[in-house]
């Protein structure tokens, strides 16, 4: 499955951060390492995390 991958438009162009695709689940991998893997986890989990973080 092709997944496309976004980072925040506050990361400039810097590349010290992360990339997170969305999709049937949510994909989170370091932009400066793509190819190390990725965290996988439920769009739940996802929405949970950012209510947290905010």
């Amino acid at each position: 499955m092709h997944q496309t991958w976004r980072k925040s438009s506050h990361s400039g162009n810097e590349g010290n951060c992360v990339e997170v695709a969305i999709e049937r689940t949510v994909g989170v991998r370091d932009s400066k390492a793509p190819a190390a893997g990725q965290l996988t986890v439920s769009r739940q989990a996802w929405s949970a995390a950012l209510r947290r973080l905010r």
